[in-house]
Formats: structure tokens, sequence, C-alpha cells
């Protein structure tokens, strides 16, 4: 009777689901059950600002697959042939084989166009989306410890798919590409000492040279976007591992998240929400034509296409080159071409600065605590005005890359616009970082006035006596707790200038640069003090005007 209970036994074990018996051989070598256990149940916070990030995954992965797809039939070789496509005014052209593959991918490839553009357009939102996301981690503060190392990754990964996206546009060999890579062979020569040696490398020799199409193209769609998806990855690990930063609200704090679980509610809007984006990319490629080759015509080194112009990621650097002066400085048998190397040392220099901008707060303030809640904007008014006064700049620089453009679409003079870059580009920063900083404190003196009066309900009463107010809405205790929960630093104090025996102290300089730069952040005039308890019990018992 046991070994037939046994036979039984043995028998239905065999006879087990052969997916249940895959799942265990994976989990038995892989530890899938066990870390999907731990992680897929994890919390993230629900925010529309959140899904700037997503929006940034989602195109980059749609880039990878049209990419790939376009590999197929591309050819990267700047070899001359005869063109006899499907597109009639080209026939019999002689143009590049880079040229000619990008011509058949257009009119005789199945889908090959829409591929094309939704490929480019999907380049241009991933940028723009990594740059909304990026200020929205920089006003809100969500870069401080632990997330520094985060905040490099992201501003790496803007830096890499701006320069992936420039080498991208340039594969096709067409006029407006060609004339963006004359462009950018002009300011590598501007680097004294090895401005030459670079060029030669990356060209193959003189320009054009019969090389630089397979080089960007190796650069394109191994180098860079190799990097980028490590960092990527990276990326994402670290967002995971120090769990998600949150807005301010009734039951957040620095050591727990309030939201949803990643399994299955968040996965599920996150795979909705790649649908919808996949489906506007779609949509704008297939209604707005980019690029259109066949009317700009193959690179020719005699000619240059009347309004060229870089993708829009790219026209901070056109505008730097385009508004400044063309000095040059003669020394020692070399000639510095300063209206193009001054340029090229701004770029970096801007890109640099907010970069850095973490740790230089970090080392201003002293606050070495680890931040998971958010800043609202308003509450910080010097760092948010740093943020649009370089915005400010960049946009600027912007009209400076496109002054023909704006000169002969507003009938201006194109000297006019010049000027304009490059007196704003100075005044203008200045200027909105001003105005920035005091619609900050307008805003955070309103906040302070809705805790203590309420919120104005727009009801006029009129009081027995004749007067006249307004009714007043008492906020809920959540709103009062979002209003007030953030934090005011206290400026450093330089300390005493003589010791308790009345002797100089000696006072490191940098330790005097840093309270001045402080003061500056966090000064008298920086924040309005938030309403204590005192003071609004004192306004809700009665005592106070409502």
């Amino acid at each position: 009777m046991s070994t037939k209970n046994e036979t039984k036994g043995a028998d239905n074990q065999r006879q087990a689901p052969a997916g249940e018996r895959v799942a265990d051989w994976a989990d038995g070598r892989l530890g899938i059950y066990s870390l999907a256990k731990a992680n897929m149940r994890k919390i993230f916070p629900d925010h529309w600002s959140f899904m700037l990030g997503e929006i940034c995954l989602y195109s980059f992965i749609i880039i990878i697959l049209t990419g790939v797809y376009l590999t197929l039939f591309f050819h990267p070789s700047m070899n001359e042939v005869v063109y006899h496509g499907s597109y009639v005014p080209m026939q019999g052209v002689r143009v590049s084989e880079a040229y000619a593959s990008t011509m058949e991918i257009s009119f005789d490839v199945r889908g090959g166009l829409l591929i094309r553009q939704m490929h480019h357009w999907a380049a241009l939102i991933f940028v723009a989306a990594m740059m909304v996301h990026m200020m929205r981690v920089f006003f809100t503060g969500a870069y401080r410890k632990p997330r520094e190392i985060n905040w490099l990754f992201g501003f790496l990964l803007l830096v890499l798919g701006m320069f992936t996206g420039f080498t991208g546009y340039s594969l096709p060999d067409d006029l407006l590409s060609g004339t963006g890579v004359r462009f950018t062979q002009g300011a590598i020569l501007s680097v004294p000492v090895v401005g030459t040696y670079i060029s030669m490398f990356l060209f193959g020799g003189e320009f054009p040279g019969h090389d630089f199409v397979a080089r960007f193209y190796s650069i394109h769609i191994l180098l860079l976007p190799g990097i980028m998806l490590g960092l990527l990855v990276a990326h994402l690990i670290l967002v995971f591992y120090h769990k998600h930063t949150q807005y301010a609200g009734p039951g957040r704090t620095e050591k727990n998240v309030v939201g949803m679980p990643l399994l299955p509610v968040y996965m599920a809007k996150a795979g909705g929400f790649f649908f919808l984006v996949f489906g506007v990319i779609s949509v704008v490629a297939a209604v707005a034509t980019l690029n259109p080759i066949w009317s700009i015509g193959p690179y020719r080194t005699d000619q240059v296409s009347t309004g060229a112009q870089p993708d829009w990621y790219m026209g901070f650097a056109e505008g730097l080159i385009r508004v400044m002066p063309g000095w040059e400085i003669n020394a020692w048998g070399h000639t510095l071409a300063l209206g193009v190397m001054v340029p090229l040392l701004i770029f970096p220099l801007v890109l640099g600065a907010i970069a850095l901008y973490p740790f230089i707060e970090s080392w201003v303030t002293g606050d070495k605590r680890e931040h998971h809640i958010l800043d609202r904007p308003r509450n910080t008014p010097t760092r948010t005005g740093f943020g649009v006064a370089w915005l400010t700049a960049y946009f600027i620089m912007l009209i400076g890359g496109g002054n023909d453009i704006v000169a002969t679409h507003f009938s201006m003079s194109i000297n006019t616009i010049t000027w304009f870059v490059r007196i704003f580009f100075f005044v203008g920063p200045v200027l909105a970082f001003i105005a920035t900083k005091r619609i900050c404190l307008g805003l955070q003196r309103r906040d302070r006035d809705k805790v203590l009066h309420g919120r104005e309900s727009g009801i006029i009463k009129r009081l027995p006596h004749g007067e006249f107010i307004e009714v007043h809405e008492p906020l809920s205790q959540g709103q009062l707790h979002t209003l007030t929960s953030h934090e005011q630093y206290v400026p450093l104090e330089a300390g005493p200038t003589v010791d308790e025996n009345g002797v100089e102290r000696k006072v490191n300089p940098v330790h005097k640069v840093k309270v001045k730069l402080s003061k500056g952040f966090y000064g008298e005039g920086n924040q309005i003090p938030k309403p204590t308890v005192e003071e609004y019990k004192e306004i809700s018992s009665g005592h106070g005007h409502h």
C-alpha cells in the first residue's frame, strides 16, 4: 500500500505544469523569485512631474528600436555612386552611398520613411525630455544627498544625447548635415596645437575626407549608445536603491514613501504610458517632416544650405560662435581664432556650472543629511533664480544660433539681433535672477498670509456696524502641513574677530567666502519667515484680523 502511495506522489511531481518547472529551474539558478518578492512591491509616489523621466526612458527605447531597423538598410560609406532610385528629380546625380541608402530608406523600403522620421523625432523628444526632467530635479532639490552621483549620471546622459544626436543627423551626408559637419571641423581646427591632429584623425585626411561617415556611424550606433545604456541602467538602479523622492504632504516623511506598489499598479500605468508616448511620436513623425534630404540635396564642399540650422539642442553652441566677434591673436607664428576658441571654452563652462551646482550648494549649506522630501521652488529663491538665469542664457543663445531665421521671419536686421544676443547673454540672466527671486519671495508671502488668514473665498459680507469684509476659508491640516513643512536654513556666521584674550583671530579665507555665499543664499531678504504656531493660534482664535 505504501509503495502505491509513493508511486502516486512521484507521478504527481512528474506531472507538474511545464511553466512551473521552467520557473523552478530559472529560480534555482538566478534567484528570480526571491529578488522579485523583495522588490516588486516597492512603493513609488504618484505625481505628474515624475512622468518626465519616463518620457526620457520610453523615447530612448523607441530610438533603439527604430535605429536597429535603420541599420539594416543604411550604408555608411562615402564612395560615390550614381543615384537611380525612385525619386525622379535626383536620378543621374552623383551622390555618396550614405546619401543613396538614406534615399532608398525614405522611398523604397517599406515603412522606411516613417521609421526614419520616428527615429529623428524620438531623438529630439529624448533630449528635450531630459532637459525638462533635469530642471524638475534641479528646481525641487532632488539632487541632494544621496543623489548627487545620480545627478551626474543624468547630466552625462544629456551631454551624450546631444552628441549622439549630432553624429546621427550627420550620417545622411546631405547638404544640411554636411554644412554642420563643416562647422564642427572649423571649431575643431581652432583648438591650439592639437586641433589639426584631431581633425585629421576624425575625418581621415583633409575635410571632408572619405571616412567621416563610417567613423560617425560607429560612434553613433556603438560607442555613445553603449555608454548611455550603461549610464541609464546605473541611473535606474540608483533610483530604485535610494527610493524615489516625493513632495511634502500629510504622512510623508524623510523615512517613508507614500504611493503605489510597483506591481501591479505602477507597471500597468507605466506600460500604458509607454504606448501613449509611442503613439504620439508615431503621429508626429507621420504628419511633420524632418530633414527632407531629397529637397536639400547631397553635400558638396562648394555649396552651403541656405538657412542651415542644427537641431535645437546644438543651437546654444551655434549661437555662441555666431555672435562672438571674429577676434584673432597672432603669436609666435601661430594664429589663435578667438572667435571660435572662446565659445568652445564657454560651452562646457555653462554646462559644467549646472552639473556641479549640487556640490556647491552642499558645501555652502554644510548640510550632509539625506533628503527624500522635495522642495517647492518658491521656498528656495536663490536656487530657483540660478536655474532660471541658466535657462535664460541658454534660450538667448538659441536666438543667436538662428539669427538669420529670426531676421528673415520678423524683417529685422541680423546685426541688431546679433548685438542684442551679445548684450543680453550677460544682462539677461542677471535680470532673470532678480525677477525670479522677487517672484518667489512674493509667493512665499502669499503662502504665509494663506496659512494665517485662510483662503480667499470671494464672498463679501457686511458686518452689523457697516464694514465690508471678505470671508476667508480656513485651510485643512494637510494644506497647512504642505505650506509650512519646508526647512529654512540659517546662514553661517564668521564668528568673533578676536579670541577670548583680545588677540585678532585669523579666519580662513575659504571660510570667509563660504560665509558670504551662505548669506547670499539664505541671509536676510532671501527667505520669508514661516508663520509660528503662536501667530497661527492668535489669528485662528479670533484675536487677529480675519
